[in-house]
């Protein structure tokens, strides 16, 4: 017995990498899965559509229950298509996990405008689209008396939480992708719907080469870094009774850590009724500028 025996469930991005590892985990425990991939290369060109089918293929191999899904998730008729695969083809839909992604790295001063929207548009919107549609069913299927538990899971990033030099258009859109999370998970409850997200570190096509990760070309052990290390925690939040919701956590090797969303940590207050002068500001925030920020940032010392 695996612990998502009958779950159905949509990973998107899923043709390599992270994705590949969630889709081959939550096959080997029980569940029927959608692979979705565009195939494109990292900065989100092109397209492969084997890349999904050759996961497909892997996961029956081993006895697993598998179809292939090559539809744009940033495109609302596309992810409208994806939530409808797997429906029809399983005839239910119990986890949504948004894993697809790019980048487009570059300087906030070099950054163009298609290097800007491309990203916000696979990130972002490409978690929107699938999260809306899925949504809409299991409102659905909830009206209709439905008490099925539903979860979805979403993949920020660090650099969305901590920051990043050249992502500002990848962190702001993985910034986004946490907030929503949190708003989804208190929307959704009502359907029996949990939501939450990982910022992973791993090594994938979207790592590789930057500072700190390991390079398997150069002899290097991938060691903590193993993408197959986060799927355990991504399958976890997608079985029928795990109590989470509306939580961001930070998924590496064998750790998982829970963010803290932002929050209020020094103040000025005048008394009185009267607003600050800009006279006033100056004599009482300018300590601001100097309030430490305990990040406890994972990576980093």
């Amino acid at each position: 017995m695996g612990s998502l025996d009958g779950r159905v469930v949509v990973i998107t991005g899923a043709g390599r990498g992270i994705g590949r590892e969630h889709a081959l985990l939550y096959a080997a425990e029980g569940a029927k899965v959608v692979v979705n991939d565009l195939g494109g290369a990292v900065d989100g060109s092109g397209n492969d559509v084997t890349a999904a089918e050759l996961v497909v293929k892997e996961i029956q191999a081993l006895g697993g229950e598998a179809i292939a899904n090559t539809d744009d998730v940033a495109s609302w008729d596309g992810a409208e298509r994806l939530i409808s695969s797997a429906v029809e083809h399983f005839g239910d839909l119990h986890v949504l996990v948004n894993n697809a992604g790019i980048l487009r790295d570059r300087t906030l001063v070099n950054m163009s405008e298609q290097e800007w929207d491309a990203v916000i548009h696979v990130h972002l919107k490409g978690h929107f689209c699938p999260l809306r549609h899925a949504a809409a069913y299991w409102r659905d299927q909830a009206k209709a008396g439905s008490a099925v538990k539903r979860s979805v899971i979403n993949t920020s990033s660090t650099s969305g939480l901590f920051g990043q030099p050249g992502q500002t258009n990848y962190g702001a859109a993985k910034s986004g992708i946490a907030m929503m999370t949190m708003i989804a998970s208190g929307e959704l409850a009502r359907y029996h719907v949990r939501v939450n997200a990982i910022a992973p570190a791993a090594l994938t096509r979207l790592t590789a080469g930057l500072p700190g990760v390991p390079d398997p070309n150069k002899g290097e052990e991938v060691g903590a870094m193993d993408p197959a290390n986060v799927s355990p925690f991504v399958a976890y939040l997608g079985t029928e009774d795990c109590p989470i919701t509306g939580r961001v956590f930070f998924v590496m090797g064998n750790r998982v850590q829970l963010f803290q969303p932002w929050s209020i940590i020094d103040k000025i207050e005048k008394p009185g009724a009267d607003r600050w002068t800009v006279g006033e500001l100056a004599a009482e925030a300018a300590k601001f500028a100097t309030v430490p920020f305990e990040l406890n940032h994972p990576m980093r010392g």
